[in-house]
């Protein structure tokens, strides 16, 4: 089996098994999940929908958070990893928003990637989830998975992983190619201790410890 026929039948197991994959972060415009993203750097997703009310409640727009300080975000966001960086960072994003693109949240990777705490992983998430685009997000769960199931040989680095991968994943399945391995990589393959014997994947993955 070829690199393109095993990327079909994992793909088309996914279609198979799971049809419907979303980001588990909760929002409500673009903004909302800009925000909610910028969050979720190395911190859940379950923490973040914690944090999010409370905050968007005090800073429902971009203007509202570009008028804000640091310190006011700080006091919503401290029981998140790095509140102090990413306090500043949501004012920095919201103050550029407003001042370089007019308050509306650029649906390209490129400008998104202009924004303060925007990286190419959060740029991604916003690109595909908000607009579709064909943007592959690699995080740890993505990264890690990727390799495990042999979709991805030798990358060293994310940006790698993504260019394999979008090399041979159909464009319009890149957006939700995404969610398949993020939530494949968080409930089945995790990183310590994958449940390999409840795999959905485990006759096409080829990875040297899996346990059966």
């Amino acid at each position: 089996m070829n690199r393109k026929e095993h990327f079909a039948r994992i793909l088309a197991r996914f279609q198979q098994v799971m049809p419907v994959a979303e980001t588990e972060l909760v929002y409500g415009s673009p903004y909302e999940l800009l925000v909610a993203v910028i969050l979720s750097a190395q911190c859940t997703d379950k923490r973040v929908n914690m944090i999010t009310p409370g905050l968007l409640k005090r800073f429902p727009t971009v203007n509202d958070m570009a008028s804000a300080t640091p310190e006011q975000v700080f006091e919503f966001i401290k029981s998140c990893s790095y509140p102090n960086n990413k306090s500043k960072h949501l004012v920095g994003m919201a103050k550029a928003l407003v001042n370089d693109f007019g308050g509306v949240v650029p649906s390209t990777v490129e400008n998104l990637m202009k924004l303060p705490g925007v990286g190419r992983k959060t740029a991604n998430v916003i690109a595909a989830v908000v607009f579709n685009l064909p943007a592959l997000a690699v995080d740890t769960h993505v990264f890690r998975v990727s390799a495990r199931l042999g979709l991805t040989h030798h990358a060293k680095t994310p940006l790698a992983a993504e260019m394999q991968l979008v090399k041979h994943i159909p464009e319009k399945l890149i957006p939700t190619a995404h969610h398949w391995l993020i939530l494949h990589g968080r409930y089945v393959c995790t990183s310590r201790k994958p449940k390999c014997g409840s795999c959905l994947l485990a006759d096409l993955c080829p990875f040297p410890e899996k346990r059966m």
